[in-house]
């Protein structure tokens, strides 16, 4: 994983350069595209800074290594849902919640109440067992 981090902790010394020359060339007047990209920095730092982390924490994989083998890294790698339906549950609820930004506050709200809805169906999925929706 110390190859993702430094990908994603060399973001913040290339958008910083970036958002500074934005901000200059646009008199720094144009609010919107300069937060985006300071946000865009902390973002890069935020998952790069958890992916070393982890990094440190989980070790060497095989493909941080030069002589690392394909048949190292077989086997389980975690446990996915293929049946679950709480994805689109939780799709819905977002379209719904951006649909409320531009329609009206009360469209926000059904769509945060349906994703809590889909939040705690997806977490507590598995405490009844398989399929037991």
């Amino acid at each position: 994983m110390k190859v993702e981090s430094w990908i994603f902790l060399g973001g913040v010394f290339f958008f910083t350069p970036v958002a500074i020359v934005y901000g200059y060339m646009t008199n720094w007047e144009e609010w919107v595209g300069l937060l985006a990209l300071i946000m865009l920095v902390g973002l890069s730092a935020m998952v790069g800074g958890y992916l070393l982390f982890t990094a440190k924490r989980v070790g060497n994989r095989p493909e941080d290594r030069v002589d690392g083998e394909i048949h190292e890294n077989a086997g389980d790698i975690g446990m996915f849902s293929p049946w679950s339906w709480w994805p689109l549950v939780l799709a819905s609820a977002a379209a719904v919640g951006f649909l409320g930004l531009a329609v009206g506050w009360w469209v926000f709200f059904i769509g945060a109440g349906l994703a809590v809805v889909g939040v705690t169906g997806w977490v507590y999925e598995y405490s009844r067992g398989d399929h037991a929706h």
